[in-house]
Formats: structure tokens, sequence, C-alpha cells
């Protein structure tokens, strides 16, 4: 087989079908990604090929930077301020090395899909992809909104502080009809939820001035994430995310919280118990207030982020220096804070997904043992980060599957900083064909392409349609 072919990953006739009839043209809804919506709004071309790959904007992409250093490329070409051709030459020479790799088939797809270039990134063939690209990237079509728009994106859902004015959404939602595509809020109370780092303090005092809710106590923080919730949903907001890289169900008294929290404004340090009593606190919080105001909670766990404690303080966090997460009883944690919440009948409608694969089954499995009132309430979400590989995609389905019931699934997301990440949908609709094509060859599932292909739409596109309520 040719290398990325028309039918690659598709191993079947079956597998091709459902791809090429169903698939293939489907709409998407990136319902989690980082795209930064000021980058959205201004609407710029990216002067070069390197800018948009390797730093676009304010932010860069890891996983491209973890291999270049894994290659001994030096850290100026990385994260560095080194001359942006010698960064794309040291990409190339990665890239040439990377077999294996998903970013390996990623980047070339991005190249053909985007760019209509099909040739291999080598450092020999990079100096005539380096000017290919880059006159494409100086036309109207390669602005933001235009790489968005022609990828057939319907929405996209960034992520953002609770303490954001969201000024750029306001901006994008008021040119929403010539846009061709809605940008929506997705609430991310990551410094909220870390108590323990340094600077809690003077993030509260920010989240009090956008609330207007003066915060001293732990009631204080739930009257201000209640005006937060307000702001959001009239807003657009539907759904929020949740990084829980370790956790463990600790219940404490409100008097033992706002001691906590007293402790945290004077930089005092915390015990392991405090911070995991006041994050037990603070996410039965957050799952009252997803429910009632019928959003979609999100929870990333089991991540070793920032390992790297020298790198970590020159360059800060999302630089590449994490790993899967090797808590065991992770999920123990969250089974206590499900039944809790269950006795009180106010568990949100949830997607659960975990850097260590070992998690799968014990997450598929607890899940089902809370759903009901709407259809999958609660999901196993997508192969992330470092599993989004076809064979993660692949036993992430196939775990589902087992578990559950894999039609309702929402399907795939970009989870990345990057305009020129959609064609890893194509990728996951790829793998979700062969998937059904081999359950079919194996006289599984029904040899229907009519049925199946319905399945496939659904998964593709029409079950997050339903499933997150954005058109509502």
């Amino acid at each position: 087989m040719k290398f990325l072919d028309k039918d690659f990953l598709l191993e079947s006739d079956m597998a091709k079908k459902l791809f090429h009839d169903y698939a293939e043209k489907m709409p998407i809804i990136d319902f989690h990604c980082h795209l930064n919506p000021e980058d959205i709004y201004e609407n710029k071309n990216y002067p070069n090929i390197s800018r948009i790959w390797l730093n676009e904007g304010t932010y860069g992409d890891h996983y491209k930077w973890r291999l270049m250093r894994a290659n001994g490329i030096d850290e100026e070409l990385i994260t560095g301020d080194g001359d942006e051709y010698e960064k794309f030459l040291a990409w190339a020479d990665t890239i040439e090395h990377s077999y294996g790799n998903p970013l390996y088939e990623w980047t070339h797809l991005e190249l053909k899909r985007f760019f209509n270039i099909d040739e291999r990134l080598t450092v020999e063939s990079a100096p005539r992809i380096w000017k290919k690209a880059n006159e494409l990237l100086a036309t109207d079509d390669f602005k933001p909104r235009n790489l968005i728009k022609n990828s057939d994106v319907k929405l996209v859902a960034t992520t953002d502080d609770p303490a954001s004015d969201l000024n750029y959404h306001k901006l994008l939602k008021e040119e929403e009809e010539t846009s061709g595509f809605r940008t929506l809020p997705a609430m991310r109370p990551d410094k909220l939820m870390q108590i323990e780092k340094p600077g809690f303090g003077e993030y509260l005092n920010t989240l009090s001035e956008i609330s207007g809710i003066s915060i001293k106590s732990f009631d204080d923080i739930t009257k201000a994430l209640r005006q937060r919730f307000e702001f959001f949903s009239e807003m657009g907001g539907r759904l929020s995310d949740h990084s829980l890289p370790t956790y463990h169900f600790v219940e404490l008294s409100d008097s033992e919280l706002d001691q906590i929290i007293a402790k945290a404004i004077n930089g005092e340090k915390l015990t392991g118990e405090e911070r995991d009593g006041y994050l037990t606190a603070l996410l039965k919080v957050l799952m009252s207030l997803n429910n009632e105001f019928d959003w979609v909670m999100q929870f990333h766990i089991n991540s070793g982020r920032d390992l790297n404690t020298p790198m970590y303080e020159k360059l800060g966090p999302d630089t590449g220096f994490d790993s899967m997460g090797t808590q065991p009883d992770i999920v123990t944690g969250l089974q206590k804070l499900l039944t809790e919440m269950s006795t009180k009948d106010i568990t949100p409608k949830m997607i659960f997904y975990s850097l260590n694969p070992n998690d799968w089954m014990e997450i598929a499995t607890l899940m089902q043992s809370f759903q009901g009132k709407t259809k999958q309430r609660l999901q196993l979400g997508a192969a992330w980060w470092f599993n989004d590989t076809a064979e993660g995609m692949d036993e992430q389905l196939r775990v589902f599957a087992q578990q559950s019931l894999l039609p309702n699934f929402v399907g795939m997301l970009t989870d990345s900083r990057s305009f020129l990440s959609y064609p890893r949908h194509e990728y996951f609709r790829r793998v979700l064909c062969n998937f059904l094509g081999k359950l079919s060859e194996q006289g599984r599932i029904p040899e229907d392409t009519e049925v199946m292909g319905k399945v496939v739409q659904d998964i593709s596109y029409n079950n997050a349609y339903k499933y997150f309520g954005f058109f509502d």
C-alpha cells in the first residue's frame, strides 16, 4: 500500500466503504481544544510554517518539541529564538526519524490536506516544502478562520479560565454569521483547583474582582463560581474541563476548608490531605453547577506534569516535560465522588479521559454504575494525548464497545493548539471504520453498511451535536 494513500488504515472492504461513503465528508465539532480565541478573532496570516507548526502565537506544539529533544536538537531551535528556517530544518530532520510515531502520519496528512504537498518531509525536501507552504500561508485561505471553516468545522470550544472576561468570545459572537462556524468558551478552572501552587491568593483576588464576590471563605468561592457559570452560559458555554493529575477523596468540614483557604492565601504549605479535601469539596460544587446548568463535565486524569524541574522553571508548563501518571487508586477516588453525588441526584453529564490506559476498563465499568436519564450520560473519552495513536484509539473503542454502547460515543477532539490539527478527525474516523470493519469480518456485527454507516456518522458528528446542546 502506498504511504498515506486513500485507503490507509482501512484493512477491509467494509472499512473502506464505511469511511469513503459515510465518514469522510462529515463535518466536525471540535468540543475540546486549546486554540486561542484572540488568534481566531485577529485572523492574521502566519509568516511561515515554523510559526504555525512549532511556535504558534503564544503557544507551541510540545508533541513536536519532545521529539526534537529526543533527536538532539538544541533548545534554541525548539522553544528558543533561533532562526525559523533552521527550526524547520531541525523538524524535518526529526520527522525523518519518526517512523511509527503518529506525528509522522499527522505531519504528512497536514501537508497533503492543507497544502496539497504529496512529498515526504526530509532534510532534502525541506527547502521546497518551506517555499511552497509559505507561499500558501500568505493567502486568505490560510488565515485561521478559513483554516477552521475549510476543514468543515462547525464549532470550536476553547478552554477558558473562569476569571476570563471572554472579550474575544464576545467579539467573535458578533461576527458569527459571517465566520461560518461558532466559537464558544469552555470553563477550565485549573488555577482554582491548584490550591497548593504559588499565586493562589492572587488568583482569588482576580476571581473576586471579575465575579464581584469578595472571596474569603469556601462559600465565597461557591458564589463566585455560580456567577461565572451564569456568565459563561450567557456566552454560549456548555461544558467545563478539569485537569486531575492525581486525586484522593477526602471530606472536610466547612471550617476546615476555610482554614485551608486562609493558609493558601498566606502562602503556607498544605498537606496532601488538605489539598485533597479542598479539591473534593470544589469538585462537588463544580459537579453540582455543571448539573444545574446542564453542562458536560470533562475530567482529564492520571498524568505526570512538568517532571523536569529545571526546564519547568525555565520554560513553564505545557512545554513537553510530562508523562503518563501512575496513581493506581485515582479511579477509586472518583468512584467515591460519584457515589456521594448520586445520593443527591446531581451527577452531570461527564466524560472521563485517563492518560494511563490501565484505568480505561475501571472507568468504563465504573461509569456504567451511574448511567441513566440521558443517553450515555457518562462516557469514556477518546484516547488522550500519548494514547491518540492508531493502536490507542482502537483500544479505547474496544473498551467502550465491550462495556457500554459505542454507537452513543461523542467521538474525537483535537486537544490541540494548532489550526492545522483537523486531520486528526480523519485519522480517528479511519480507525473507527477499520474497527467496525474487523468486527464485521469476524461475523460479530451485521454486514450492513447502511446500519453501520449511520453508527459511523453519529460518532463522527451527530452524537456530539445532540449531547452537548451547542446549537439548542
